[in-house]
């Protein structure tokens, strides 16, 4: 029987930087492994073979799998690192791509492809060679940052590759303000504060405090000076940020005594733009008040969610800025 199959639909995802790394290991036994380290194989030097056409491995995925997106690679090494004690290369591939969806199936078939031939140009001195331990080492990028592999990486590995994860809001104190006058009067249930208190939550920040506010120029600004008072570092509004009569956040946030953050809400509407054209719409902006940064978002669950898979990133980073600690 012959399946449904289809390829993912990544029309309305955001680009964002993505790296993998993927490793596998071929065992050639102490007489091939020997005369490969001496440069005696047959058909040349394997190694060299391996790495270039580990390249090709990769930048040909989407040809050898057929649901996989073709990717414009902007970065693809592959390293074949000898372990002596197991008469053995390790082979590594690294694939970097600022693009809609992962590298690592990239990294996989660079890795799969100099394995095969190392296999390839060895099997005339030792055929009973044996290609394993083949796996995603790690991948970064897109909303979920960091995964690795279950299996540990090494030391060496580490100090290799350095898997960056997104920076953590650790010890950040925050609030949440979701800002909607039918979720005020108890009318339906808000479901963007949660989501906004889910995710600060993952990144490491303490909820300090949440509340429903109508929408409005003067129940937000009272909040918001109020808190100011009570060692809040960071503040997450959702809501009142579109075009209505009573969308009135960056009113609200202009009567304070703050400066403005301005790349903040660019950074969110040039992202989201990737989402939907309607983001042009969208007047999130960010201030900071003392040594309080405050974040207004859009009112939607998936806005929201959107705007910390592009903000969360840097958030830690702007508040080690705002307590004045060295940044790059």
């Amino acid at each position: 029987m012959i399946g449904n199959f289809q390829m993912a639909d990544i029309r309305r995802k955001r680009p964002t930087a993505r790296r993998a790394v993927a490793c596998g290991e071929i065992s050639l036994g102490e007489p091939a492994f020997t005369m490969l380290m001496e440069k005696k194989m047959p058909k040349g030097d394997p190694v060299a073979m391996a790495e270039i056409a580990g390249i090709q491995g990769a930048k040909n995925a989407a040809l050898l799998l057929p649901l996989c997106h073709p990717l414009a690679l902007e970065y693809v090494q592959v390293r074949c690192l000898p372990i002596r004690e197991k008469f053995a290369l390790r082979v590594y591939c690294e694939a970097s791509s600022e693009a809609r969806t992962g590298v690592e199936m990239e990294a996989l078939a660079g890795v799969s492809s100099a394995l095969l031939t190392l296999y390839d140009l060895c099997k005339p001195v030792e055929p009973a060679l044996q290609i394993g331990a083949v796996r995603l080492l790690f991948k970064e990028g897109g909303k979920s940052g960091l995964w690795c592999h279950p299996e540990p990486m090494t030391i060496a590995e580490r100090e290799l590759f350095r898997p960056r994860n997104h920076h953590r809001l650790k010890n950040i104190r925050a609030a949440v303000l979701t800002l909607s006058d039918r979720a005020y009067r108890g009318e339906y249930a808000d479901l963007s504060g949660p989501v906004l208190a889910e995710r600060l939550t993952g990144l490491g920040a303490e909820i300090s405090y949440t509340e429903i506010l109508p929408d409005g120029i003067e129940p937000l600004a009272n909040r918001i000076r109020d808190l100011s008072t009570q060692s809040i570092q960071l503040v997450l509004c959702t809501g009142g940020t579109g075009l209505g009569p009573r969308d009135l956040t960056l009113e609200a946030l202009q009567t304070l005594d703050a400066r403005h953050v301005p790349g903040l809400g660019e950074m969110f509407r040039s992202e989201s733009r990737h989402h939907t054209s309607l983001a042009w719409l969208s007047r999130a902006e960010a201030f900071l008040l003392n040594d309080m940064l405050v974040i207004a978002l859009p009112g939607s669950p998936k806005a929201v969610a959107q705007g910390m898979d592009i903000l969360g990133p840097i958030l830690a980073h702007a508040m080690a800025m705002v307590a004045g600690e060295a940044h790059a």
